[in-house]
């Protein structure tokens, strides 16, 4: 079964057909166009020489096909490079990636973006009109390489820069995600024995006529203080969720005190330092690399370290930058990074490599995030074991003591 990737050009609406059909040689083909409208859409395939045998519409609304996220931004940065290196011109480029796109939100976005360059508009400023999916570090570096006739280049940085930033990402959502799922799986757990079981026991428990243990009566006592006050407990907690989820986002000191609890916090914060100084040394060495002022270059830096703590260490750098100080001496200042780091940045100011020096540390801090996640996991997985014997072996030990202490009267 053959597969097209042909798009139609010059529409007035975007919109995306899957079609069936058969082509000169009587073979089935299939495959995705955007056309103006079904019509347009026959007329195109009668040109190309296929009969249509079958049309449908596929909705190019973001709301069905799921958010745009950065994985998927990283994702065309790459289909992007490709192409152009490929020597794909910049529209037919944008028609392909779009057209063939399963995520409706995304294929809205690109075909757009598409239909304002062939309007005219730069690549550059036809992102910048969506400033949630593309930053001004991305913005900035494509500038970059229109001016200096090396887009296919800068956009290969790009996409080596986002693959890498969005795998760091993930390592750390994985850091923070493993120990809140021990928590959440223990409360639930917990919360299905005080709710379920324990009152079977308790009914078992009233026809010994004699004094409960003291560990037992407490389990029973929380058991019926979770039955009579669940409701209440289940909204307090969740008025306390939303009302941190709502804080977090509007207030920017509440970020930053969590950002640096957690930067303290045991096993994940070194893991959270590692990643935030890998981020600044990965973005400082591309946006270097594609000829960005170190001045301006730290601005971008700083949003990058995806911590406000280093965000506002960043941001300090590069005022004293700015002032003529050097970068090595305002790393220095700010107390946040290693010794390593700071005399790596130092080597490759004075040998003029500060962008290979810079690549240099990333690698190192990337891969000692991976091997630091990796191994948490390994050092929680018995921690979890621990947690969850202690819970459910507690509750299960204060059930059966009025057990063993009546055989034991016996």
């Amino acid at each position: 079964m053959a597969q097209s990737s042909s798009a139609i050009r010059n529409v007035k609406k975007d919109v995306a057909f899957k079609w069936e059909g058969r082509d000169r040689k009587g073979q089935k083909v299939t495959g995705r166009l955007v056309a103006a409208n079904e019509q347009a859409l026959r007329g195109e395939l009668r040109r190309q020489g296929i009969a249509a045998t079958r049309i449908k519409a596929q909705s190019n609304s973001g709301g069905t096909g799921g958010k745009v996220n950065p994985g998927d931004i990283a994702i065309f940065s790459r289909q992007l490079a490709t192409m152009l290196g490929a020597g794909i011109p910049l529209v037919q480029a944008f028609e392909i990636i779009g057209a063939g796109h399963e995520k409706p939100s995304m294929r809205k976005l690109l075909l757009e973006i598409k239909s304002d360059i062939e309007g005219g508009t730069s690549l550059h400023e036809a992102l910048a009109k969506h400033p949630l999916q593309f930053d001004d570090l991305f913005v900035n570096l494509t500038e970059a390489g229109e001016q200096a006739g090396a887009l296919e280049s800068l956009l290969d940085k790009i996409a080596t820069y986002k693959e890498k930033t969005e795998a760091i990402k993930k390592k750390v959502k994985k850091a923070l995600f493993y120990p809140a799922a021990v928590l959440a799986v223990a409360l639930i757990v917990t919360t299905i024995l005080l709710l379920f079981v324990i009152p079977q026991f308790e009914s078992l428990f009233k026809g010994f006529g004699a004094d409960l243990p003291a560990f037992t009566q407490m389990v029973i006592n929380l058991s019926k203080f979770v039955q009579h006050n669940g409701i209440y407990i289940a909204v307090v907690v969740g008025a306390g969720v939303y009302t941190f989820l709502y804080f977090h986002k509007r207030s920017r000191k509440l970020r930053e005190w969590l950002d640096r609890a957690m930067l303290h916090f045991p096993i994940i914060g070194p893991i959270l330092n590692k990643a935030a100084i890998a981020r600044f040394a990965r973005t400082l060495s591309t946006m270097f690399s594609a000829g960005v002022p170190l001045v301006e270059a730290l601005e971008s830096v700083a949003g990058a370290t995806g911590n406000i703590v280093y965000e506002d260490a960043v941001l300090k750098m590069r005022d004293e930058v700015a002032t003529g100080q050097r970068l090595q001496r305002a790393m220095e200042n700010t107390g946040m990074f290693p010794n390593m780091v700071v005399q790596m940045i130092a080597v490759g100011e004075e040998s003029g490599s500060l962008d290979t020096m810079s690549s240099k540390v990333a690698s190192f801090y990337e891969e000692d995030v991976d091997n630091a996640v990796d191994s948490m996991s390994s050092l929680l997985e018995p921690l979890i074991m621990a947690i969850l014997g202690v819970l459910v072996g507690g509750l299960v030990i204060a059930m059966y003591l009025p057990i063993f202490k009546l055989g034991a009267v016996v």
